[in-house]
């Protein structure tokens, strides 16, 4: 599984010009879910993105979590991040997850990063939709499951 993650004052992911998901401050985790991505993965890495200490403390030093901040995610769905262009232009698939898969595993780390009372919002999965982002920072986490990056 890979996520980028950003610290946003705001954003917002839209599909037919209408909003679908909102948030004020938070983070943006653009997912994208591979092959060997199980629910325990997805359990894995929601336990990690909400307790990273990307928010400033009393200090300004990046010492607190979003559980700690009490800010909101919104979760967007991005096969693109398997995107592979070692050999060309034109970016390869083949580590992403089939959509089927991707969707439930999907779905249980927007289910995980919830049961720790996070406000969570969604884009709609495999939708081309439109997303806001108002980065902070800016602050910008790649997170990879099998530690690639």
């Amino acid at each position: 599984m890979r996520a980028v993650v950003q610290r946003v004052s705001r954003a917002s992911v839209t599909f037919g010009g209408a909003v679908v998901g909102a948030i004020g401050p938070g983070l943006v985790v653009l997912l994208g879910v591979g092959h060997s991505d199980t629910f325990d993965t997805a359990a894995g890495m929601a336990e990690k993105i909400v307790r990273l200490r990307i928010f400033a403390d009393e200090q300004g030093k990046m010492n607190r979590s979003l559980l700690d901040s009490g800010g909101a995610l919104l979760a967007v769905s991005q096969f693109t991040l398997y995107g592979d262009v070692r050999r060309g232009l034109r970016p390869g698939f083949d580590q992403a997850a089939l959509p089927e898969k991707a969707a439930a595993v999907y779905e249980e780390f927007v289910t995980c990063v919830r049961s720790h009372g996070v406000i969570t919002e969604t884009g709609i999965f495999r939708a081309e939709m439109s997303v806001n982002i108002v980065n902070e920072g800016p602050v910008t986490i790649l997170l990879d499951s099998e530690k690639q990056f």
